[in-house]
């Protein structure tokens, strides 16, 4: 089984950042996809950015492109999503999530093996 522990939110003003951080046990992690996904209240989870594991292509939604980027350092079996100039409507739990799926089409997909709990942003204008 794998284990995902997110960290690193909070609230910050907007025009900010925030950096969240993935912890990763239980399995190699090289051999799994990550992804960032966001659930608004009274909204849909929706994808914000992955990483395949297959040759470390990066994706994001249009919403975030320029402004998030995800990394991961599978030395220390983490993942990370360094968030820039934050607006309101960025607001939302951030979920990590890893999947042995490596196409880009898949792993922008909200159908990944293992979800983290889940770490509250809070952008305030």
């Amino acid at each position: 089984q794998v284990q995902l522990v997110e960290s690193g939110g909070g609230l910050v003003q907007a025009g900010g950042s925030l950096r969240l951080s993935c912890a990763f046990s239980g399995r190699t992690p090289s051999r799994y996809s990550m992804g960032w996904f966001r659930q608004a209240p009274g909204k849909e989870r929706v994808f914000v950015t992955a990483m395949s594991w297959r040759d470390e292509s990066t994706y994001y939604a249009e919403s975030v492109k320029g402004r998030f980027s995800i990394s991961r350092d599978n030395a220390k079996n983490t993942v990370s999503l360094q968030m820039n100039s934050l607006k309101p409507e960025d607001t939302a739990t951030y979920y990590c999530a890893a999947t042995t799926a490596w196409s880009e089409s898949d792993v922008r997909l909200n159908d990944y093996n293992y979800w983290g709990q889940g770490t509250q942003v809070t952008v305030s204008s």
